[in-house]
């Protein structure tokens, strides 16, 4: 099988995240399901049971969750594996970096 649908079943969408990926970027940012779910605005039920792999979540809420987290600044991979990397929150003043610390901004 070959094509940009490989191991997903004909007619399948892939998720908008997989359950993993929501872990590992919760993970990241020190945020609980109920954090998650606060910041996204639905029922911490709705990331436990997606996390769990319970039930068939809406891809529309899964969309929601990784909406949020991709504010937050979370980085989503899918090549060559899926996964998460932390990057820079949208709109989010995360003060002056360890790096770019200079006399003048030491203050």
């Amino acid at each position: 099988m070959t094509g940009s649908d490989e191991g997903v079943q004909s007619g399948a969408v892939p998720l908008a995240m997989s359950p993993a990926q929501s872990r590992a970027a919760r993970g990241l940012l020190g945020w609980s399901e109920a954090k998650l779910a606060e910041k996204a605005g639905c029922e911490a039920s709705l990331v436990t049971s997606f996390e769990n792999g319970y039930g068939d979540s809406p891809s529309g809420q899964i969309e929601v969750l990784r909406s949020a987290l991709t504010a937050a600044g979370i980085v989503f991979t899918e090549s060559p594996l899926p996964g998460v990397s932390l990057g820079e929150a949208q709109g989010v003043d995360e003060g002056t970096r360890l790096g770019n610390l200079t006399t003048e901004n030491d203050r």
